[in-house]
């Protein structure tokens, strides 16, 4: 009887499974055509929606939000007097305070002289509150910083193709940045 029941199928836990997320195909429109007055342009995708923050006093500084994953690209716009350094620090800084949940933080430099865009994108790789930041500058007159936010728990497995899509839509915005020309 022992030998019996020896010989029968033996049950294993089954991992957690997570769900499907499709993404959608990108296409995009110039920021400037729906904001002319701001200083800055770049790629937008027509999944994102851009919302002006009216929270603060800084007139350039607004919300991405995809409405197909819940999540946004907060985006900050400071005039640079004298600062830079300051404004740097201040990004790094925010960058840096993910240190302790991510597994690394992988930096890619961009310097486009011919459009004035000096910037530096960082992947935060791992189950940090955000996965991918960047700011860009012209040096001498403009500062522009943004993060990208998912409003869930963090869980780098199971966001893993929202995170891709939106690091593509971030290159694709730092590629394409321009200062407008006052």
């Amino acid at each position: 009887m022992i030998a019996f029941v020896a010989c029968g199928n033996v049950s294993s836990p089954k991992p957690y499974g997570y769900y499907r997320i499709a993404v959608p195909d990108t296409l995009y429109v110039d920021f400037a055509s729906q904001f002319p007055r701001y200083p800055y342009t770049f790629a937008l995708s027509q999944n994102a929606v851009v919302q002006p923050r009216t929270d603060t006093d800084e007139p350039y500084w607004i919300n991405i939000f995809y409405p197909a994953f819940d999540a946004t690209i907060h985006c900050s716009y400071k005039p640079v007097k004298r600062n830079l350094r300051e404004l740097t620090n201040d990004a790094l800084e925010f960058v840096y305070r993910n240190a302790s949940f991510a597994n690394s933080i992988p930096e890619r430099e961009y310097n486009h002289p011919e459009a004035r865009v000096y910037g530096v994108l960082f992947d935060l790789e791992g189950n940090t509150a955000s996965s991918c930041q960047f700011f860009v500058t012209d040096s001498t007159s403009h500062f522009f910083r943004a993060s990208v936010y998912c409003n869930c728990p963090p869980n780098a497995d199971s966001l893993a193709p929202v995170y891709n899509y939106l690091r593509a839509d971030v290159l694709r915005m730092v590629e394409t940045f321009e200062w407008k020309r006052n």
